[in-house]
């Protein structure tokens, strides 16, 4: 790892109607439009959903690394999180997210270790860390056969 601090540059592009262009270096273009609920397409990504995305992504890669040093062994984890976007004091912001996470782990596995791990990564991750609103997470371990 690179020491702090990381700077990191995107850049969007738009026209007065359509969607937005993002570009980052070294990386492939993502389109955006507003969701649905704000008279967009809802067929492309929004900043709504990038937003759930980074909780749900940045979940995972730390969950990847603390179980690394930690040493426990795992087979898959399957995230679904959930951004709750309401009006406060009549400024719009998201209220809360929510984690569910579902691990498979092999049998032999100590589940209340993994489940403390989980729950390491849900306070240890870095855009949960910088958001405003609070993240909860619920969790599921699942043992294979």
């Amino acid at each position: 790892m690179q020491d702090f601090p990381h700077h990191y540059l995107v850049s969007a592009n738009a026209e007065a109607e359509g969607n937005v262009a993002l570009k980052a270096d070294d990386m492939p273009q993502l389109v955006s439009a507003p969701p649905a609920e704000f008279g967009g397409p809802g067929d492309q990504w929004s900043p709504e959903h990038l937003l759930v995305a980074s909780v749900a992504d940045c979940f995972i890669l730390t969950f990847r690394a603390i179980t690394r040093a930690s040493r426990l062994e795992w087979e898959t984890l399957e995230v679904k999180a959930e951004g709750v976007l309401d009006r406060v004091d009549r400024v719009t912001q998201f209220t809360g997210f929510t984690v569910r996470a579902s691990l498979t782990v092999p049998a032999d596995t100590d589940e209340t270790k993994a489940l403390r791990l989980l729950e390491k990564a849900e306070s240890a991750c870095l855009v949960t860390a910088s958001l405003k609103a609070p993240c909860h997470l619920e969790a599921d371990i699942i043992a294979s056969p």
